[in-house]
C-alpha cells in the first residue's frame, strides 16, 4: 500500500523593514513606517519624511506622533498605535491626512503589530492614497451615475438599495463593482462627500450643528465621532486649525 507523502508547506517569506523601506521609498502615493512598543518611528520611507515638510529620514527616526505631527492630530495617531500595539489591526481605513504645506489628501490605511528582532512589539503601517476610479471597467458609466447622484444629494438621505437600482444592479453587485471601480464600497463614498462637505463648511461661520445638518448628518454627536475618526480630530478642532492658519482645503 502506498504511502501518501507529507503535503510541504512552504515557508513564508519574510521581507527585511529596511528592504520594504527601501522599496517604498520609490512610492509618491504610499506612506510606509515601523514603529516600536513606545510609538516611536523605527523606519518611515521618503514620502512621509517630505509629507511632514522634513528632508532627511533622521528627522524622524527615533521619534513619536507627538514630536511630528500638530497635538490635535498626534492624539489620534497615537490612539490607533496604541490599539495595534494592544493586538489589534487597522484594515483599509478611509481617512483623511493632513501635512504641511500640502491639501487634504484621502488614503486607506492599515496597521498591524508587528513582532521585532529584540523580541519586543512593534507595528507596521501602510497608507495609500485613494487613487482615480478605473474607467476602463464595463460598470464604470452605470457606476459613475450612481456617484453623480450621491454628489448631488449627500445632504438628504439616500439608501443603497435605491442607489442600486440606479445602476440596474442588485445591492450586492453595488457594493462589489464600486469596490472594484472605486476602491471603497458605496457607503464609505458617501461619508467621504459629506466629510468633504463639512471641511469646507468649517472654513465658514455657521454653527457645528448646521455644518453637519448640511452636509446630511441628521445626529450632532454622530457626525463629531465620523469627522474625527475619518479627520482625526473634533469639528471644532479643525475649524480652529484652519483659522489659525496652518492647514486646511483652502491651502
Amino acid at each position: 500500500m502506498a504511502t501518501a507523502l507529507p503535503t510541504l508547506q512552504p515557508d513564508p517569506v519574510r521581507i527585511d523593514a529596511e528592504l520594504m523601506q527601501t522599496l517604498c521609498d520609490a512610492l509618491a502615493d504610499v506612506v510606509f513606517f515601523v514603529k516600536d512598543e513606545a510609538g516611536r518611528y523605527t523606519h518611515a520611507n521618503l514620502t512621509l519624511v517630505r509629507r511632514l515638510g522634513l528632508k532627511r529620514r533622521e528627522e524622524v527616526i527615533g521619534r513619536d506622533v507627538a514630536e511630528v505631527f500638530p497635538a490635535r492630530l498626534a492624539a489620534r495617531y497615537a490612539q490607533q498605535d496604541r490599539r495595534v500595539l494592544d493586538g489589534g489591526t487597522i484594515e483599509n481605513q478611509l481617512e483623511v491626512h493632513l501635512y504641511p504645506n500640502r491639501r487634504p489628501g484621502w488614503c486607506l490605511t492599515g496597521k498591524r503589530p508587528l513582532a521585532l528582532p529584540d523580541g519586543g512589539r512593534g507595528l507596521v503601517g501602510l497608507s495609500r492614497d485613494l487613487g482615480a476610479p478605473d474607467g476602463r471597467d464595463p460598470t464604470y458609466e452605470r457606476l459613475r451615475r450612481v456617484l453623480e447622484h450621491m454628489q448631488a444629494h449627500y445632504a438628504g438621505p439616500l439608501r443603497i438599495a435605491a442607489l442600486a437600482r440606479l445602476a440596474d444592479l442588485s445591492v450586492a453587485q453595488l457594493e462589489r463593482h464600486f469596490q472594484r471601480v472605486f476602491q471603497l464600497t458605496p457607503q464609505q463614498s458617501l461619508t467621504r462627500l459629506r466629510i468633504e462637505a463639512a471641511m469646507r463648511e468649517l472654513c465658514g461661520d455657521a454653527s457645528i450643528a448646521e455644518v453637519g445638518l448640511a452636509c446630511g448628518f441628521t445626529d450632532q454627536s454622530a457626525f463629531a465621532r465620523q469627522f474625527k475618526a475619518m479627520v482625526g480630530m473634533a469639528p471644532r478642532d479643525y475649524r480652529a486649525l484652519h483659522r489659525g492658519g496652518q492647514w486646511g482645503p483652502a491651502r
